[in-house]
């Protein structure tokens, strides 16, 4: 007899087969037969399968007949057709084994739809709502995606440190790790914390990316990638931020930003159209119960071309565009959210990428153009979300890097192995990165970041 997922039990070749099931009762209905329904649900798919228990089972009266939403059980019987609507199958149980029971009085998630926000102070049952269930297959598919893309194309996947010196984006809004009792901080006769008494001997921080790291790996192993968490100490309150995060981050050595801008749209369709075959119950309820602009989208970027074009072009473009934007818009100034939606979802109708951005809004590792005025930078904008993927073609000249960082206000010995990699056998090499929930909210059409990631870290909400 087989141990069977519920996804492998709602197939038509399941038909016939003496099987187990294991999962959570979802619901019974009894019928004046005497016999009861009982809808199962193990996580492996959306749908529920279909159990019928009949009145003789020896422990009809004493537990089928008491069980309710959340009870968790082992059935065991056979497959059958089934004559139900929207169902290929149904089990006739011959023995069901109940292993943990459920208040209905106390249990939360009873048929009462509850909000997203609601969800997440339950973020120990949440993973069994359909909703929940539904993001982590997907989110799951799109891990399995990313590395087989980047294995296919000979990619090493490498694993860059999670504790860094080393701040990339120069922002400074980043999590300290230290030793150091809070309540008795070793100090230097200037009154500075004395940092040699911390266990890295130096300010140290959670990282906020991988990508220098990478591109030590990528001038001298080719084409990497890393995939892992993240930080930033944002104090921020939007659906768009999470204080830990997951990204994806390939480096490439001899690529130029057209072969980044040409890499990252590969990528990106791989994804969506993968996710499509692969996920298909998952992204019909998406769109029927979520949003429904999630296929169009996904179509969007499966279908077409990214548009490209350049930030300054892109400025013009929206300064003669009539439209009433919230924030104005000027060269120079960083794109919001609604100037990006704007670009791919009323212009084009399509993704874009922009590219050659101003050097006064970017890090110091970006290229400078001949003008100077611009970096070698480009977004991947795509509808409904904004900016999906950042990257560019990184500095490879020691002297207008150091300059640059010098700009900056960076103190160049505190980044001298970086600097190394431009004195010894320097190559043209870019990189970019994607948010792995960004991704996940795109193809999933859920609103709040908060909820495409199993256990959000946000300003105060620490507890699971």
């Amino acid at each position: 007899m087989s141990k069977l997922s519920i996804r492998a039990a709602r197939q038509p070749d399941a038909i016939g087969q003496q099987a187990t099931l294991q999962g959570w009762v979802r619901t019974r209905r009894d019928s004046k037969g005497g016999f009861s329904f009982l809808e199962l649900n193990d996580g492996s798919c959306l749908a529920n399968i279909q159990v019928i228990a009949d009145a003789d089972l020896p422990n009809y009266e004493s537990e089928i007949k008491h069980l309710s939403a959340g009870c968790s059980v082992t059935i065991i019987g056979e497959i059958k057709e089934s004559g139900g609507k929207g169902q290929a199958t149904e089990m006739q149980a011959a023995e069901v084994i109940v292993h943990g029971w459920s208040d209905p009085e106390a249990y939360p998630l009873q048929k009462k739809r509850h909000s997203m926000e609601k969800l997440r102070e339950w973020a120990h049952l949440r993973p069994r709502t359909n909703t929940i269930g539904a993001v982590m297959r997907v989110r799951n598919q799109i891990c399995r995606l990313i590395h087989d893309f980047f294995q296919e194309n000979e990619f090493l996947y490498i694993q860059t440190p999670i504790i860094t010196a080393s701040d990339c984006e120069g922002a400074g809004e980043m999590f300290r790790v230290t030793t150091i009792d809070p309540g008795n901080v070793p100090t230097k006769q200037d009154g500075s914390i004395d940092f040699e008494q911390d266990f890295f001997d130096r300010p140290s921080y959670l990282t906020v990316s991988g990508q220098l790291e990478g591109e030590i790996y990528a001038t001298a192993l080719g084409k990497v990638y890393t995939f892992g968490p993240t930080f930033r100490a944002e104090n921020s309150h939007t659906s768009r931020h999470l204080a830990e995060f997951w990204m994806i981050e390939p480096e490439m050595a001899f690529y130029e930003l057209e072969d980044n801008m040409r890499l990252a749209e590969q990528f990106l369709k791989r994804i969506v159209n993968e996710v499509r075959e692969n996920c298909q119950e998952d992204i019909e309820f998406f769109q029927k119960r979520i949003d429904d602009s999630v296929e169009a989208t996904l179509d969007s970027v499966a279908s077409q071309e990214f548009q490209r074009l350049s930030y300054t072009d892109a400025i013009a473009l929206l300064e003669n565009s009539g439209e009433k934007f919230e924030y104005p818009i000027s060269w120079g100034a960083d794109l919001q959210a609604e100037h990006e939606r704007f670009l791919t979802e009323k212009h084009f109708k399509s993704p874009v990428i922009l590219y050659d951005y101003p050097a006064t809004i970017k890090p110091f590792y970006m290229r400078v153009n001949d003008d100077p005025k611009t970096v070698r930078a480009m977004d991947v904008l795509v509808p409904r979300v904004g900016e999906i993927i950042g990257g560019s073609q990184r500095e490879d000249r020691l002297d207008v890097l150091e300059s640059r960082m010098a700009d900056q206000g960076l103190d160049a010995k505190e980044y001298w192995w970086y600097l190394d990699l431009r004195r010894f056998g320097t190559v043209p090499h870019s990189g970019f990165g994607l948010g792995l929930e960004r991704m996940v909210q795109f193809v999933t059409g859920m609103a709040n970041i908060r909820d495409v990631i199993p256990f959000p870290r946000t300003p105060g909400n620490a507890e699971f």
